[in-house]
Order: C-alpha cells, then structure tokens, then sequence
C-alpha cells in the first residue's frame, strides 16, 4: 500500500485567535515582506478568503495574487486585510 502524501497547508491549523497572532508574529520577525504577504495570505484562508476580500473591500482572486509567495500587497491592502480579521499594524522599538 502506498503512503499518501499531502502538502502542508498552514491555513489548516490556524484556528484560535492565539494560533493567528502566534503565527504573524513569527512571519514579521524575519522582515521579509514576501513572508509577511503569504503568512497573511494563509490566515485569510483561514478566515475564507471570500468574506475577508469582501470585509476588506477587495476583489477576492486580486486579493489571492496579493498575499500570494509571490505577491506583493500595497500597504492599503494590508491594513484592509488585517482589519478585516479585527487586527492592526503596530510598530515597536526593536530589541538590537
């Protein structure tokens, strides 16, 4: 019998507000923007990318090239999309 083998989607396990909070934190620590933009990505998917597109005022399958690995979101589209999931954009002192 052949093992079945299935790609691993983050958007799958992102279930509590803590999972979420947990895992763009992570993404924003490496300061890639592309990172940011796909971590962002999969919580939307999360959430059901058509009732976030739609909260955010944004096309749904523009919204997927966006926040896709290789997107590159505006930061209005960003701030649309994390209010659209009840979060916002800060900024803090780094620690170096």
């Amino acid at each position: 019998m052949a093992l079945k083998v299935y790609p691993f989607d983050p958007a799958n396990h992102l279930e509590t507000e803590e999972d979420i909070l947990y895992y763009l934190e992570a993404a924003m620590e490496g300061n890639d923007p592309q990172h940011i933009a796909s971590a962002l990505g999969d919580v939307a998917r999360s959430k059901g990318m058509t009732e976030i597109a739609r909260k955010a005022g944004l096309g749904r399958q523009a919204l997927y090239n966006a926040l896709s690995e290789n997107g590159n979101p505006t930061l209005e589209t960003l701030t649309a999309v994390l209010g659209a999931l009840g979060l916002q954009l800060t900024v803090q002192k780094s620690a170096a």
